[in-house]
């Protein structure tokens, strides 16, 4: 049964969506903004989750993969796919600048990447003659047409990101599973004591920072080819942090599935519902609805969802 609700929703997610919104292009492009939020949270997720560590700087995996794919593709002439790819590569090298900061600890490694985003925002700033500088890159490549599908437009960028997104939760499952999971799950009980009996603490944190920038690298590259136009302030923004995180909290960082229901939850309520009603205000009211639901439910939505279905059975039995 687990395994038709998963093929029906595959179904839903791939075909019904085009079909349901394809004739709306602003629904299906905020469904696709939303994504892109979406794949950043499970990056952080899996970052704070399984690293045991809380960024801020997130923007800079985005930048650096936002950037690196779009130079790759238009000053080499890098077809657009294996660019999408090498940002996202070039997002996990910019993490080995970081790796100084894992010895930090909480806010102190919170404000260090913090300031790691800030540091490659003004390097892609003046770096004029790879990156444009303060004016940026105009005409970036978009995605080609494949199979009679115009991956460059509304329906085949959804298509691409939800891929991404998919594909980023399942590796953020497998390594949950994993024995390199239960080793880092062990060294949040106790760091000291898994050192002892050998767990490579330092290594396993530096492999999650690595793969978590990897995805926001991808995530970044993508969103680069498919509004196919970048500069400084917007690749590096602190958008690319905070929605990401709310998103992760609200739908449960601690889950497969939460950072995704998150994301899709509070983008699309802010820009369908709040945003209408209150043109100036709708982001005080996505803060007050993030309030409640950590007050209310501190694990996220997607946990208390599952809490209210299992005491509904227990209820029927």
């Amino acid at each position: 049964m687990r395994h038709i609700l998963l093929l029906a929703a595959l179904v839903v997610a791939y075909a019904g969506v085009p079909l349901l919104f394809g004739g709306t292009p602003y629904i299906l492009g905020l469904i696709v903004a939303a994504l892109t939020i979406a794949g950043i949270a499970v990056a952080w997720a899996l970052l704070g989750n399984l690293g045991g560590m809380v960024s801020f700087g997130h923007a800079a995996f985005f930048g650096v993969g936002s950037y690196g794919s779009a130079v790759l593709s238009m000053k080499l002439g890098v077809p657009v796919f294996p660019a999408v790819l090498l940002g996202g590569l070039a997002a996990a090298l910019a993490s080995v600048a970081m790796l100084p900061a894992l010895r930090l600890r909480g806010p102190y490694f919170a404000l260090a990447i913090l300031a790691y985003a800030h540091i490659f925002q003004i390097l892609a700033t003046e770096m004029t003659p790879i990156t444009g500088g303060a004016g940026g890159l105009l005409s970036i490549p978009r995605f080609p047409v494949l199979f009679g599908l115009d991956l460059g437009g509304k329906t085949g960028g959804y298509v691409i990101i939800l891929t991404i997104v998919l594909l980023s939760a399942l590796a953020y499952d497998a390594v949950r599973r994993s024995a390199w999971g239960l080793a880092l799950k062990a060294m949040h009980d106790t760091e000291v004591a898994t050192r002892v009996v050998g767990v490579p603490s330092t290594h396993l944190k530096a492999a999650m920072l690595a793969l978590s920038a990897f995805i926001t690298g991808v995530v970044g590259a993508f969103n680069a080819h498919f509004i196919s136009f970048l500069e400084p302030d917007y690749a590096f923004s602190s958008t690319w942090t905070v929605l990401p995180i709310a998103a992760a909290i609200f739908g449960g960082y601690r889950t497969v599935w939460g950072p995704v229901l998150g994301a899709l939850a509070i983008y699309l309520l802010d820009q369908l519902l709040f945003k209408p009603i209150l043109p100036h205000g709708h982001q005080m009211v996505l803060g007050v609805l993030l309030c409640a639901m950590i007050l209310l439910s501190p694990g996220g939505l997607l946990p208390a969802l599952r809490r209210r279905s299992t005491g509904e059975r227990h209820a029927h039995a």
